[in-house]
């Protein structure tokens, strides 16, 4: 008996699999609503055959040590280019069985998705810590190594401590088995959770420093030098606590 396109629709939700029977004998079906069905089925497959693939990739670092059961802290910064506001680092160990599919350098993600993953971390994750280093640190030691002050502070709150350290870019003066990987947010699921961690967490900040000082635009610019950052300097002046006074243009707009 030939199904009904509302039972197909019903179904089609339930194929995991192109070999699925149910797919097979949805091909079968020359029904143009059938056809367009089986259509969107392959390629919701499909996507999530690509995404499957890219976490397996970005997995390759961590695999080997999660089947010696280590702990491993990916690690990455968020803010070392704007003109204001902290510099925030985060600290993420996952456990060896956690899933995320789509999880990558946060710029690369909606703010919607951003937010949806942050949570699905903080719930599973094994440990998370952020670190930060302010502005005033920033000028005091220069965003390099105000950056590594951050990522430390990050790794010390941890409350599991970790056995290896994935970092993006960027080597630490610690005693612990470390590899730095260029892109590493594209490259490894931890520094990817780790990134998504630390935008998330600074984007709020910035948004409750405009909830103070709403001139400046922080909650779509995040302290980066834009347009409308730029004019609020010119009419007002620098905020004293938040902009990097060692940072160009801000020099010139000190008094």
């Amino acid at each position: 008996m030939e199904r009904t396109m509302a039972e197909w629709k019903s179904l089609a939700k339930t194929i995991e699999s192109p070999e699925d029977p149910l797919l097979k004998e949805l091909e079968q079906d020359e029904r143009k609503g059938a056809q367009a069905l089986r259509k969107s089925v392959h390629t919701r497959l499909t996507k999530t055959q690509k995404l499957i693939a890219q976490w397996q990739d970005m997995t390759s670092f961590e695999a080997p040590l999660w089947e010696s059961d280590t702990y491993i802290a990916g690690i990455d910064e968020v803010g070392r280019g704007p003109l204001a506001g902290p510099v925030v680092a985060a600290a993420v160990i996952l456990p060896k069985e956690f899933t995320l599919y789509g999880l990558t350098d946060s710029k690369k993600l909606s703010k919607t998705k951003r937010e949806e993953f942050y949570q699905q971390i903080q719930a599973n994750a094994i440990s998370v810590s952020v670190g930060t280093a302010t502005a005033k640190e920033i000028d005091e030691l220069n965003i390099y190594q105000a950056t590594k002050v951050a990522m430390m502070r990050a790794i010390e709150g941890l409350s599991t401590k970790p056995n290896h350290l994935l970092i993006d870019a960027m080597t630490l003066p610690i005693d612990l088995p470390q590899d730095s990987l260029i892109k590493g947010d594209q490259r490894s699921v931890s520094i990817a959770a780790a990134s998504v961690v630390a935008k998330q967490v600074r984007d709020r900040y910035m948004e409750d420093v405009h909830n103070v000082y709403p001139y400046y635009g922080f909650q779509s610019n995040a302290g980066y030098g834009t347009k409308d950052h730029l004019q609020a300097l010119k009419e007002f002046g620098i905020i004293e606590n938040e902009h990097r006074k060692s940072f160009a243009p801000i020099k010139s707009f000190i008094d």
